[in-house]
């Protein structure tokens, strides 16, 4: 066994070693569903805003945006900063009404039990619906995690994709089926720590081989000037608005993603929603400025042109670091992976045995049941999503841009408008749920013209078009609990400013 490979299987244990352990220590910890969906809703601000942003930035962060930057260059900037955006107005305009509303309403700990309850619907679709669309948009990018996992344990370690994608399935399944909510949370504090740390270190030490940012910039020039020009496609040609609106809606996603909107329910008070925002901004803001600069740094520094764009940050981190070094930050991309499929697996298996098998089988189960409920539906779960992960030609990038729009688009709106507008409806959200999430899928089957731009975009422009339409439409008797409900949520509201 070379040096490279046993340094890094090393480094690798080394890592699960750790997640493991967390696994372990937070299984003792978890008692009862609250704790396993929302760790009993007592994460600190730091914790809840970098498990939040660790579980947002999956591998694609580490594979997809870089590769895409490699190929791209600062066209790439202008994702980016539609997510930057994002983040900022996720956490300014929903983290603290959310975590108030959600606990008032008999603590729910799922989204569709969520909107189920701040509307008093008394009949199954609103909630049916919307655990229908978290399940069907999270397996793909469920699968989209173990695409990424699969690519890097063949990289590494030479293993048939196939395997891979079953050994990071098996790693995943051990903390999240036992550990719930807090073993996620604290494992993705410390897989997000890694990541960052590795988006760091691969660009600074380019940059310092090169001879300092000038020289960087002009090894890019040489080989094509039209990278560094955030305006330009590789080729020149100016930008279209197509482009740049597709690319800046990316940060319309942030407002349906469950599993960043669970840390916004799970945060100890709402009083501390602000101090986690400015954490959050900030880790969002450095990790994607750091990504671009990954794939650039494979432009500058990589002699030839790798077939996989995708792989990049790999093969830097083989050349420039000492084998051990590498096998540290080889880590940081299973970190990647696991830390946003962890949490992915959970909010499924939360909308499964929360919201879905209760109506099934027409009766409320008990906290254990509940518990035992959400773990087996989190083996089920990963198990269809790496039947969907089979295809190893598939880019990652592109699978997470469709479940993230799906989401994004379904979910999104009807979440933040009835954290806003008093008088909307069970009726109008529905609409908006389905209008949104059906626009996507239809959307992403079209090619040319119009149908270029991003399918969030559209998609949320319906969704929010269907829940007003819906709701001023809506003549069924209005619930007063639902006001009086809205009511209490802003006069709590007031009293945290």
């Amino acid at each position: 066994m070379s040096e490279l490979s046993m340094s890094t299987i090393v480094a690798f244990l080394a890592y699960v070693a750790i997640v493991l352990s967390i696994g372990f220590y937070a299984y003792l910890k978890t008692k009862n569903a609250t704790d396993y969906f929302l760790g009993g809703r007592e994460l600190s601000p730091a914790v809840s805003a970098i498990s939040a942003g660790a579980s947002d930035m999956s591998g694609w962060v580490l594979l997809g945006l870089p590769g895409y930057a490699y190929l791209a260059g600062l066209e790439a900037a202008w994702i980016s900063l539609g997510l930057v955006v994002g983040v900022a107005a996720n956490w300014g305009l929903m983290a603290k009404r959310l975590r108030l509303y959600s606990e008032q309403l008999d603590d729910a700990v799922t989204l569709p039990t969520y909107l189920q309850r701040r509307f008093a619907d008394k009949t199954p679709w609103l909630k049916s619906i919307a655990s229908l669309s978290i399940l069907l948009f999270f397996l793909f990018y469920v699968g989209s995690g173990l695409i990424a996992g699969g690519k890097l344990f063949n990289e590494v370690f030479g293993f048939d994709y196939h395997i891979a994608v079953f050994v990071s399935v098996a790693l995943i399944l051990f903390y999240t089926l036992f550990g719930g909510f807090l073993a996620v949370s604290w494992t993705d504090v410390f897989q997000g720590l890694l990541m960052l740390l590795a988006l760091v270190c691969v660009p600074v030490l380019v940059i310092s081989q090169a001879g300092g940012i000038d020289e960087f910039t002009a090894q890019i020039n040489l080989k094509n000037p039209h990278l560094l020009d955030v305006f330009t496609d590789v080729n020149g040609d100016a930008l279209g608005w197509l482009t740049i609106i597709s690319a800046m809606g990316w940060g319309l996603g942030y407002f349906g993603q469950p599993h960043i909107l669970a840390r916004f329910m799970a945060i100890r008070s709402a009083s501390e929603t602000g101090q986690a925002a400015a954490i959050g901004v900030t880790w969002a803001f450095l990790c994607y400025l750091l990504a671009i600069l990954v794939g650039l740094s494979g432009v500058a520094y990589l002699p030839d042109v790798i077939p996989d764009s995708e792989k990049v940050f790999i093969a830097l981190t083989g050349l420039i670091f000492h084998p051990l070094v590498a096998g540290i930050l080889l880590a940081a991309i299973l970190a990647a992976i696991m830390s946003t499929v962890d949490s992915q697996l959970l909010v499924c298996s939360s909308s499964l045995a929360e919201d879905l098998y209760p109506l099934v089988i027409k009766k409320q189960l008990s906290p254990e049941q509940r518990l035992q409920g959400g773990r087996v539906a989190v083996v089920v779960l990963a198990l269809m999503a790496t039947m969907l992960a089979m295809e190893p030609d598939s880019k990652v990038l592109d699978v997470v841009s469709y479940a993230w729009a799906g989401l994004g688009a379904s979910l999104g709106p009807a979440i933040l408008i009835s954290l806003y507008w008093r008088k909307m409806t069970a009726r109008g959200a529905l609409a908006g749920v389905f209008s949104g999430g059906v626009t996507v899928i239809i959307w992403s089957q079209l090619e040319g013209g119009i149908f270029e731009l991003y399918s969030l975009v559209p998609g949320f422009g319906i969704s929010v078009l269907a829940i007003v339409v819906g709701s001023l439409m809506d003549n069924s008797e209005r619930h007063t609990s639902v006001y009086e409900g809205f009511d209490k949520m802003t006069e709590q509201l007031s009293k945290l400013r």
